[in-house]
């Protein structure tokens, strides 16, 4: 029953996308929405409501944190670039996460990689992301207070 009501959401967002209610096109979308389906195999996972304030602020939260991140670090880049008699420490670090999710584990993954200047080169089972930074100098004490953040908030978004 999962199934059934997942494939015929995907096939209505399918179809208020390209605005054709044509019978093969709705044919189309249902084939197309089976596949996503058959490949992806996602598990029914129940919603937790008491929890959804929470998460929704956390959400929020995240994503002003990680605009903020991005306008820094977007800066900082762009100076590095611009003035090359600046030091440049490149570096690999580890940077290990408390979230067991791996939803969460992938959108921490994702806020480092497109942050400017930084980019995941290899996430292992327990979740440490290894990461190339442009400046490794002083990242060790800003990653741990940034990804203790991130992890606070993904643990409320995705737990």
């Amino acid at each position: 029953m999962y199934y059934a009501r997942a494939i015929l959401g995907l096939t209505a967002v399918y179809l208020a996308l390209t605005s054709n209610l044509q019978p093969s096109n709705i044919v189309l979308g249902l084939l197309v929405s089976s596949l996503i389906m058959l490949i992806l195999r996602p598990k029914d996972r129940s919603i937790h409501w008491q929890a959804t304030p929470q998460a929704l602020l956390a959400a929020i939260r995240y994503s002003l944190v990680l605009i903020y991140d991005l306008i820094i670090s977007g800066v900082q880049v762009a100076r590095l670039v611009l003035d090359p008699a600046l030091p440049l420490q490149q570096g690999n670090i580890a940077i290990p996460t408390e979230c067991r999710s791996e939803t969460a584990q992938a959108l921490s993954a994702h806020a480092i990689t497109i942050t400017p200047g930084e980019m995941v080169v290899e996430m292992d089972s327990l979740g440490t992301m290894y990461t190339h930074v442009l400046d490794a100098s002083h990242a060790e004490e800003k990653v741990a207070e940034a990804q203790k953040m991130r992890d606070e908030m993904l643990g409320k978004i995705a737990p």
